[in-house]
């Protein structure tokens, strides 16, 4: 290979991890706006929030995302009716916010239809998990295939674009659940969320614009 080759490689290397511009995000309690939640732990890796009852929030107050990739790694709890964790983006307030958010209570249920409900995409306040459920029955709602063990970390990579929302496992590099967004675009705010009664655990969170 000669040099001219080498140089036109080396360029096109350059040039990828350019236009992906991935950015690792360091928790900090002063970054955070906490919505319902209490910090159990945090480093600049992870954190954990603790449970309570209603919808909790910690809003990255530092970051601006409105479309793109964001990887993460999450962990629940095997408590039936007490895990649900994910991220929250297109953050308006509080309670105005799409997400994206697991049960894995479900990840390895007996029950086909409990499995079928182990990720929910949602777009607060008017389609809730139950609005959707009822209205729109599979289709903002699916399994997870290689069943994850519901108190273990589990890597997942969510693309939001203009009119979509795609999910992805990143161990398997499998897609996981794809529908139109019900929203369009107000805020470049997300945060990380846990459900009603719920706490979670974050880590390794990583976001491409």
């Amino acid at each position: 290979m000669n040099i001219k080759t080498l140089s036109i490689l080396f360029l096109s290397l350059f040039i990828l991890s350019c236009t992906k511009n991935t950015i690792e995000i360091g928790f900090a309690e002063k970054n955070l706006k906490l919505v319902n939640r209490e910090l159990i732990f945090i480093n600049t890796k992870s954190l954990e929030l603790n449970h309570k009852a209603g919808v909790g929030l910690a809003i990255l107050k530092k970051i601006d995302f409105n479309k793109g990739a964001i990887d993460v790694e999450l962990k629940g709890e095997d408590a039936p009716g007490r895990s649900f964790v994910g991220i929250a983006f297109n953050i308006q307030n509080d309670s105005t916010y799409e997400a994206v958010y697991f049960r894995p209570f479900n990840f390895q249920s007996e029950d086909k239809i409990r499995r079928e409900h182990a990720i929910q995409y949602i777009s607060h306040p008017k389609n809730t998990w139950k609005f959707l459920r009822t209205n729109f029955k599979g289709i903002y709602e699916a399994e997870f295939p290689r069943k994850p063990v519901p108190t273990e970390w589990f890597k997942i990579r969510i693309e939001i674009e203009d009119s979509s929302i795609q999910i992805i496992d990143l161990k398997t590099n499998t897609k996981l659940l794809s529908v139109e967004r019900l929203e369009n675009q107000k805020s470049d705010v997300i945060g990380l969320w846990t459900g009603n009664n719920s706490k979670g655990s974050f880590k390794n969170l990583m976001i491409q614009k």
